[in-house]
């Protein structure tokens, strides 16, 4: 659907993206991640038009579309602030981009009731925009968008001004939204656990880079790289003399008293509802480790406490020299 032919970005003189090639497939959910400041909105930019690649090309469709405008181009993009038209009803709202393509009004009418029936908006139709929460108005941005039925529905951050609990929600509810509609999604995020949760595929920026492209289960069992490793989820990395491993929390196993691999002191012990997690200072070296237990263990741990730490050779990823 979406092939991104080595395209790059620079703002005065300064590489924002280096050179990237990637292959998005029709329907898929693909999600770019990574800190702020990596390059994954300027991506998602050049790939509606808002900015021209310095270098490379975008194909859309098996159409290159990299000097195209990015009105012509079949798709639309969701941000974080729902610019919402705030003289204009929830439906007037939904309707606006049908109304620009001159489509039949009965057409209309069809279109936006299905897209409010499932953004779960039907019964607030008549409603003005400062007449709605956070999340109605983020679902009416959503709405209006896929009134449209476009090709590729692009989406930066926009669950990011959202509450915890609604965020979650509202996760739901795009994942279910995805595959009704089989459309291709392309979404920003800086939230690991949101990638995790949302994503058929996950590509993981830094720095204007690309670190690694991957399955959620990919990515989280196999991480490529150090920055990767340590990125999605909590991740404990060792050394060795082939180089930098890492092995995640819940593979570790802590011993009372002072037989293991490594040894170290308990210097915090935090209960987080299904697991709790001990923080063990090493014994000769400057870093922590972080090992998940679950929530049946018997004997307390208690901070101060020494213990030994071990793991199995199969659970460890190598990441680099």
């Amino acid at each position: 659907m979406i092939e991104l032919v080595q395209i790059e970005k620079h703002f005065q003189g300064q590489a924002v993206v280096h050179p990237l090639s990637l292959s998005i497939k029709e329907g898929e959910f693909l999600t770019l991640l990574g800190p702020s400041g990596c390059g994954k909105t300027t991506i998602l930019r050049m790939i509606a038009g808002f900015e021209q690649p310095t270098g490379g090309q975008v194909w859309l469709a098996g159409q290159n579309v990299t000097e195209m405008p990015a009105n012509k181009r079949d798709l639309n993009l969701v941000f974080q602030h729902y610019a919402l038209f705030p003289h204009m009803t929830v439906e007037d709202n939904i309707a606006f981009g049908l109304k620009m393509k001159k489509l039949p009004r009965q057409l209309i009418k069809e279109r936006v009731e299905e897209a409010a029936a499932m953004t779960q908006l039907t019964a607030l139709r008549e409603r003005f925009p400062h007449q709605l929460s956070g999340g109605q108005q983020q679902r009416v941005a959503i709405a209006r968008a896929i009134a449209n039925k476009p090709k590729v529905l692009l989406l930066d951050e926009p669950l990011g001004a959202l509450d915890l609990q609604l965020r979650k929600s509202l996760q739901s509810e795009l994942k279910h939204l995805q595959r009704t509609l089989g459309i291709t999604f392309v979404y920003v995020t800086h939230d690991q656990e949101e990638a995790m949760m949302l994503s058929d595929r996950i590509v993981i920026m830094n720095q204007g880079k690309v670190e690694q492209i991957g399955t959620p289960r990919d990515v989280y069992a196999k991480p490529q790289t150090l920055f990767a490793a340590t990125f999605i989820g909590e991740n404990n990395v060792f050394s060795s003399p082939e180089g930098l491993f890492s092995v995640r929390p819940e593979k570790l196993v802590p011993q009372r008293g002072v037989a293991g691999r490594k040894t170290g002191v308990i210097e915090d012990v935090q209960f987080l509802g299904s697991v709790h997690k001990l923080l063990v200072q090493l014994d000769d070296e400057p870093m922590k480790v972080t090992i998940a237990l679950d929530i049946t263990e018997e004997h307390p741990w208690k901070i101060g406490e020494r213990v030994g730490v071990n793991w199995n050779d199969k659970d460890e990823v190598m990441i680099g020299p």
